[in-house]
C-alpha cells in the first residue's frame, strides 16, 4: 500500500538541518518508505521493549494549543538533558529557550510554562540512556496556533541561512487564503544575481517562489513579507511585516541512476565523487524527478506505519530506531540515507529499499569514511538530487521542495497574480 498519513511520523533524532523547520509540511503524494533490515524477533512477536524516547506533541504537528503542555517521556530508561527553543520562521524570533524541569526519576520532563506563544514554532531536543547504556536521541518541531482572523505565514529557509541553489522560497500560510492575488502581491523575493523569482500556489496555504533555473552560486536572497493590514479572505488580514534573508552557497547537483546503481555527485561542474547505492527495489521503486534536501538528521527513527507499510498481522514492516544520515528529499518519505544492515555488496548491485536511497554506512554512524558520511558532511539543505531511469513515475512538484519538476511554462501560467 502506497499511501501515507497526513504528517509523516518519523522520529528524528538530533541535527535536523536550522536552515528548514519540520513543522512547516507540504501537501504530499505517495508514500516511498524507508527500507527496512530484517525485524528483530520480539518485534515480529509484538513484544518489542527497545527503550524509546516520546516527545508531546509529535514532531510535524501544527495549529497545537498555546495552552497545552509539551513533554517528553522515556520508557525503560533516564532523560539526560532536554532543551526546548523557539525556531526562527513564525511570529517569534528563534533562539529563544525555555525553562523546564525533569522528575525526581529523570524519565519525564515538562516546561516551566503553561502557556506557549500564539503561531511560533517550537523545537525539542531530548536525549537519554537505556538500561544497557545506549544513547537515546530524539528531535521534534511542532507549531502553535494563531489567533483567529489573523493570517501567518511561515517562511522556509530561514533568516540568515546557508542553503543549496535547489531551495525555493516557501511560505505555508496557518488558515486558507482566499484573495491569493492580493496575499501574493505582498511578498517580495530579489537576488544579488539579478534572477526573477516568480510566485506559484500549491492549494490554499502554500505560496513558492524560484526563478527559471536554480540559483545562482554565492548569491543572496532577500524576502520581504508585508502582511500588515492585507486582506486574505473573509473575516482573514495579516498584521506582521517582516524582512528574511539567505545565501546560496556553492551550486551541488547530485544525480542518482536507478538503473546503474549510481550517484554522481558534482560540485561547480566539476565531478566529486560518485557513490555506489541502492535504490528502490522494483515492486517499490524510487520517485523519478528533481528533488531537493529539505531536512539533514544524523540519525533517525524510521517506522513503516507512518507511510503504510504494515504486515499482515497490521504492525510496521519495519521499526529502525537509528538510521544514520538521513537527508529528506520528500513530504511522502523519500530519504538519501546510510544503511548499515543491508551487506556492503548490495551497494552499486542491487536495488532493495521502500524507494529511498541507502548508501554504506555502518551502525550509529560513528565514522566519516563511509559514503554516507561523505555525502552528509558534503550536503547542503537546498542542495539539488536528481533521480533517473527508476520505474516510478516523476515525483510531484508539491511533493516536498520538488518545485523543479513543474515546466516553467506551467509555473508561470499558474502564477500568484
Amino acid at each position: 500500500m502506497r499511501t501515507r498519513a497526513p504528517h509523516l511520523i518519523l522520529t528524528s533524532a538530533a541535527l535536523a538541518a536550522g536552515a528548514l523547520l519540520p513543522s512547516v509540511a507540504h501537501a504530499a503524494g505517495p508514500a516511498t518508505p524507508a527500507p527496512s533490515p530484517p525485524r528483530p524477533a520480539a518485534a515480529a512477536q509484538g513484544e518489542d521493549t527497545r527503550p524509546l524516547l516520546t516527545i508531546t506533541p509529535g514532531d510535524g504537528s501544527r495549529n497545537v494549543p498555546t495552552t497545552g503542555t509539551p513533554g517528553v517521556t522515556v520508557n525503560h530508561g533516564t532523560l539526560t538533558a532536554v532543551t526546548m527553543t523557539t525556531v526562527a520562521g513564525g511570529r517569534t524570533a528563534g533562539g529563544h529557550t525555555l525553562r523546564g524541569t525533569f522528575s525526581e526519576d529523570h524519565t519525564t520532563w515538562r516546561p516551566a510554562t503553561t502557556t506557549l506563544a500564539a503561531a511560533t514554532v517550537y523545537r525539542i531536543d531530548a536525549t537519554g540512556k537505556a538500561p544497557d547504556g545506549r544513547s537515546l536521541t530524539q528531535r521534534t518541531t511542532f507549531t502553535t496556533a494563531g489567533p483567529a482572523g489573523v493570517l501567518t505565514g511561515y517562511l522556509v529557509p530561514g533568516d540568515r541561512t546557508t542553503v543549496g541553489v535547489g531551495m525555493p522560497v516557501s511560505v505555508t500560510f496557518d488558515k486558507p487564503v482566499t484573495d491569493r492575488a492580493r496575499v501574493a502581491a505582498a511578498i517580495h523575493v530579489t537576488s544579488t544575481s539579478g534572477q526573477k523569482a516568480v510566485g506559484h500556489w500549491f492549494g490554499s496555504q502554500r505560496l513558492d517562489f524560484r526563478p527559471r533555473d536554480f540559483w545562482k552560486a554565492d548569491s543572496d536572497i532577500t524576502v520581504d513579507m508585508d502582511l500588515r493590514g492585507v486582506t486574505a479572505g473573509p473575516g482573514l488580514r495579516g498584521d506582521e511585516s517582516r524582512t528574511s534573508t539567505f545565501h546560496v552557497g556553492r551550486a551541488q547537483i547530485s544525480t542518482v541512476d536507478a538503473a546503474a546503481k549510481t550517484m554522481q555527485v558534482v560540485r561547480d561542474d566539476k565531478p566529486l565523487r560518485t557513490l555506489p547505492i541502492s535504490a528502490g527495489a522494483p515492486e517499490s521503486p524510487t520517485y523519478n524527478g528533481t528533488m531537493v534536501i529539505s531536512e539533514k538528521h544524523h540519525e533517525m527513527r524510521m517506522n513503516g506505519s507512518s507511510v503504510g507499510y504494515l504486515d499482515e498481522d497490521g504492525k510496521p514492516a519495519y521499526d529502525i530506531p537509528d538510521v544514520p544520515h538521513a537527508m529528506r528529499l520528500s513530504d511522502s518519505g523519500t530519504f538519501v540515507h546510510g544503511n548499515y544492515w543491508a551487506p556492503t555488496n548490495v551497494f552499486g548491485q542491487k536495488n532493495t529499499s521502500h524507494g529511498c536511497i541507502g548508501l554504506a554506512d555502518v551502525k550509529g554512524g560513528a565514522t566519516e569514511t563511509t559514503p554516507a558520511a561523505w555525502l552528509y558532511a558534503n550536503s547542503l539543505v537546498g542542495d539539488v538530487v536528481v533521480v533517473k531511469n527508476s520505474g516510478d513515475r516523476t515525483i510531484s512538484p508539491d511533493n516536498g521542495l520538488s518545485d523543479w519538476n513543474l515546466p516553467w511554462s506551467a509555473w508561470v501560467r499558474g502564477a500568484a497574480s
